[in-house]
């Protein structure tokens, strides 16, 4: 048990900066850019969004401000739902993977997005029912500790949210967890080919942003493993900040600086990388 007068820890305090952030994003009804702007950043939300490989159709038919431009990916291209299934969506947001996924599952089917962040609940599900996605529904919940019962979920996703939890062995684990036998997943994150400058890794901005929070790709890989997910496939790996490079946060710019350092010192240490996985 927790002392109650006891100081909350670095990776508490951090978890606490994650929620307050993606609160005011979802309380704005805005992307992450801004002059506070996180590195998950780019021209728009749409635009965002297309270039990460979203189908234009899928995001047209989403209700207005569903589509915040927060992910590192587009990991449901690959997740082949069927109608039916039941899948389970990381860090949901407001919606957007969810209400997609909705659609290919079917009202047959099971959609249910969790998140940390009471705002961007409250925002998903506005979108659900402004959808009229009646077999969707969000959970309040953190990733270590998942509120879906034992062997239910035939599949998960998760955009570029694993990163920004500090014990991501713990996110694995639930994910073996709840997924059925031979279950699946495809997951879009960022991880890391190589060294980071110590200013960068804890700049907290930073972490929020998708960047100081990810790990190296062998660690990460490591954790999946571990966790008991096999048949790991990379089926897309992109330079992340080469994507965001118009729209770095004045954070990591200001810090680059300090070290003489530019964005292009870092090209090719961030990775986004989307990949799948299944319990075996």
């Amino acid at each position: 048990m927790t002392d109650k007068n006891q100081a909350p820890s670095i990776s508490e305090d951090l978890v606490a900066t994650v929620r307050d952030r993606y609160g005011k994003i979802a309380e704005s009804g805005s992307s992450c850019c801004g002059p506070a702007a996180t590195s998950c950043c780019g021209p728009s939300p749409s635009g965002i969004s297309t270039g990460l490989g979203y189908k234009p159709v899928d995001l047209e038919l989403l209700p207005e401000g569903a589509d915040l431009g927060l992910g590192c990916g587009a990991p449901l291209e690959h997740l082949e739902l069927q109608p039916g299934e039941t899948v389970v969506d990381l860090g949901s947001g407001a919606g957007i993977d969810a209400l997609i996924a909705a659609r290919a599952v079917g009202p047959e089917g099971r959609v249910i997005g969790i998140d940390m962040t009471p705002e961007m609940l409250d925002k998903a599900r506005a979108n659900a029912a402004a959808a009229g996605a009646d077999h969707v529904e969000f959970r309040e919940g953190r990733l270590e500790t998942l509120p879906v019962d034992d062997a239910t979920v035939n599949a998960i996703t998760s955009n570029c949210v694993i990163n920004l939890v500090p014990d991501k062995s713990k996110v694995f684990a639930e994910i073996h967890r709840i997924l059925t036998p031979g279950g699946r997943l495809v997951v879009s994150d960022v991880m890391l080919d190589g060294e980071l400058p110590e200013i960068i890794t804890k700049d907290v901005m930073a972490y929020v942003g998708c960047v100081s929070g990810a790990v190296q790709r062998e660690n990460y890989l490591r954790m999946l493993t571990e966790a008991g997910l096999g048949e790991i496939e990379v089926v897309k790996d992109v330079d992340f900040l080469a994507t965001v490079a118009d729209s770095l946060p004045e954070e990591i710019s200001s810090a680059l600086e300090e070290l003489g350092l530019s964005n292009e010192d870092l090209r090719g240490v961030v990775r986004s990388v989307t990949y799948r996985a299944r319990k075996v």
